[in-house]
């Protein structure tokens, strides 16, 4: 047995390093979750979840992982036998797609090649042509964790307002929020469904639907049979610091801190982290003589970089080597890509040396497992990181 010294290096797309602040947030004697504290702690939360999710409306909050937001916005606003337009990005939006099936939701799909985000044009496409508005929602992923693959939110909220479409918009953004810009309220969102184990740098545990007053107003009329997950009873209590059911009292502890923890950054500022190492890894990878899944450098994810592996070479057994060798984690390739791909997680509590590190870690992987690549992928990725510092050095002296 190898007996492995130091930290685990965790480099999966999630879920993420959880930040040791956010761990002792959480050690923390529970309390009584019908007490005045909680109520004044938990209304806070919630106006911080507002903040980062950029809305003035509400932002649910479940004990659960992100299928069950999922889940909800599905049972809260449609009614079994409607119709929705799904685009294929990757794996998980196929999951959704499977998703939707169960509750006898009838999905269209726009089927992708999962190297591209969601094409707008395709998206209006399909909505001019259901002159009966037979289609009741547009379901996309903006960062697809499997591909390495966004999709650009606004213009599909764009295509939608041109058709002249009354579907509701939904988008995951599981691996998103706390990472990669997003603008509930901006971009004409009508139900964000996202997770606490990515960008959010929490445990898996906690799930969020932000919703739009259009979404709330369909969630009056639909027929779909909820209890657990059902907007209305969570609104009432949450207007009191409250649930309608024992909410995860000590994974809220850890929420708050992690909403401290991304505004003393400033969301800003979190964005342009995400950016910089997202091209810092891409560096290495053109350096490397790789391919990435993603093709468009206009939907090249911040936060993870999905790398295909040459013919004749399995992307477990490249994975294997990695964890047996250096204790690191990448993530496997998901569905269609399964043994054909491997990913980099580059997001959460995440800084310049744990990139390296990751990097240098692939690079002597690539050679044990007698991968087919060239040198030099950490001093270009090296090259990147200080391009960029230097570029910001140079602002702070100017602002001085």
């Amino acid at each position: 047995m190898v007996v492995h010294t130091g930290r685990h290096f965790l480099q999966i797309p999630g879920p993420s390093n959880v930040p040791d602040r956010v761990l002792r947030a959480m050690d923390m004697p529970t309390i009584d979750h019908r007490g005045p504290e909680f109520a004044e702690m938990a209304l806070g939360i919630m106006e911080g979840c507002k903040r980062i999710f950029r809305t003035r409306n509400p932002v649910l909050i479940f004990p659960s992982s992100g299928t069950g937001a999922w889940e909800a916005a599905m049972v809260n606003t449609l009614s079994p036998g409607d119709k929705v337009l799904m685009a294929e990005t990757g794996q998980f939006s196929v999951l959704w797609r499977t998703l939707a099936e169960r509750f006898q939701i009838e999905v269209e799909t726009i089927a992708g090649d999962w190297r591209h985000g969601a094409r707008a044009s395709e998206i209006e496409a399909r909505l001019v042509a259901d002159k009966a508005h037979a289609i009741k929602a547009v379901m996309i992923v903006h960062n697809e964790t499997s591909t390495g693959v966004t999709t650009r939110v606004e213009e599909v909220r764009k295509a939608i307002d041109r058709a002249k479409h009354p579907a509701l918009l939904f988008v995951d953004t599981i691996s998103s929020v706390g990472s990669i810009r997003y603008e509930h309220d901006a971009w004409g969102v009508d139900v964000t469904v996202c997770g606490s184990q990515k960008g959010l740098m929490m445990p898996p545990g906690l799930s969020f639907n932000a919703i739009s007053d259009k979404a709330i107003a369909a969630s009056k009329t639909n027929r779909m049979p909820r209890s657990y997950w059902d907007w209305a009873e969570a609104i009432k209590a949450n207007k009191l610091g409250s649930w309608p059911y024992t909410p995860a009292t000590n994974l809220l502890y850890a929420l708050r801190e992690a909403i401290a923890m991304l505004e003393e950054e400033g969301l800003e500022n979190v964005y342009a982290r995400h950016t910089r190492h997202g091209e810092a890894t891409r560096a290495a990878v053109r350096a490397w003589g790789l391919e990435t899944v993603c093709v468009d450098p206009l939907e090249y994810s911040p936060v993870t970089t999905a790398v295909l592996m040459p013919e004749g070479h399995d992307a477990n057994q490249f994975r294997q080597i990695i964890l047996e060798n250096f204790d690191m984690s990448l993530g496997a390739g998901l569905g269609r890509l399964k043994g054909r791909a491997f990913r980099i997680g580059h997001l959460g509590h995440f800084n310049d040396l744990m990139l390296m590190g990751t990097l240098s870690g692939v690079e002597m992987g690539l050679d044990l497992a007698r991968v087919p690549h060239k040198s030099g992928g950490v001093l270009a990725a090296m090259d990147v990181l200080k391009s960029k510092e230097e570029t910001v050095e140079v602002a702070r002296v100017a602002v001085a």
